[in-house]
């Protein structure tokens, strides 16, 4: 699938919520409380944006690390970096086993990769290269943007839903809404923003899958590592904490294990389907 394909699909899931929140907004009718509760999500998110780097690095315990302590990584990073001509990112290990790895940064100029002691043991250089691409591209591809606005949006669309208790029932004069579509609206809109918020991730990660496997020219050591990784992760999945929640969506895998229903709540697509995608780019690669 095109690089033009999955931006023009997380551009209409955004559009898609923008739109959820004004038939929402509508709905509910027009007043001061409404516009206080979008103005106030919106400054809880812009908040997590600029501080994005430090609250992902912080849930997973992440440590700045030296190139004397990991010259390997640093060659890989360096290379990726002036081969896509953006300035060197700031890295960090954390100290779990699970083999993972994460970017985050709101532009390449406040960029920071995470990677694992777990998946430092277990890829080979030219995996590692491969993951170092897929970050890299969430960082120039601007998902960490992408993600705060969905979240942003998903947030409003919460936020108006609970304010919706605090409407007047239109029982037999019509002044307020119905209490029974109103009570399906708070259990439904902020389901409805989950789901697509959770689809714009997905397409992102196949994105950064696309766009990482160009930078490094082997779209087959990505589908390798992704492979390796995802038994990795089931193996050894993280507690689902609250903190490390909110930053999942920020990893190469799903961190947490989960399957059937879970995969429309996941933050990733199916790895099947992703190391589908990656033999078939490097079937065309080889064509051309």
């Amino acid at each position: 699938m095109s690089s033009h394909h999955n931006g023009l699909k997380t551009a209409a899931l955004l559009g898609l919520l923008t739109g959820l929140i004004l038939a929402v907004g509508y709905w509910l009718g027009g007043s001061t409380g409404l516009v206080l509760a979008v103005f106030v999500s919106l400054v809880a998110n812009a908040v997590s944006y600029f501080y994005s780097d430090k609250i992902a690095l912080r849930a997973m315990g992440a440590r700045p690390v030296t190139e004397a302590e990991l010259p390997g990584l640093y060659r890989i990073v360096r290379e990726l970096a002036q081969t896509a001509g953006q300035p060197m990112p700031r890295l960090y290990v954390s100290p779990a086993m699970q083999p993972n790895a994460f970017a985050t940064g709101r532009d390449p100029q406040h960029a920071a990769v995470a990677v694992t002691t777990g998946i430092l043991n277990m890829l080979e250089p030219r995996e590692m290269r491969a993951v170092i691409g897929h970050e890299l591209s969430h960082v120039y591809n601007r998902d960490i943007l992408i993600s705060s606005v969905a979240a942003g949006l998903a947030g409003i669309v919460t936020m108006l839903a609970n304010f919706a208790i605090f409407l007047p029932f239109g029982g037999d004069d019509e002044d307020g809404p119905n209490p029974a579509g109103l009570l399906l609206m708070m259990i439904l809109g902020p389901l409805a923003a989950t789901i697509i918020q959770l689809a714009i991730s997905r397409n992102r990660e196949f994105q950064a899958d696309a766009s990482g496997a160009t930078l490094t020219g082997d779209p087959l050591a990505l589908a390798s590592a992704l492979e390796k990784i995802h038994y990795g992760t089931a193996r050894a999945p993280l507690p689902a904490d609250g903190r490390l929640a909110s930053s999942a969506h920020l990893m190469i895998a799903n961190p947490f294990a989960g399957g059937g229903l879970a995969a429309l709540f996941s933050t990733h697509p199916p790895m099947e389907e992703r190391v589908r995608r990656l033999h078939e780019q490097a079937a065309l690669t080889r064509h051309r």
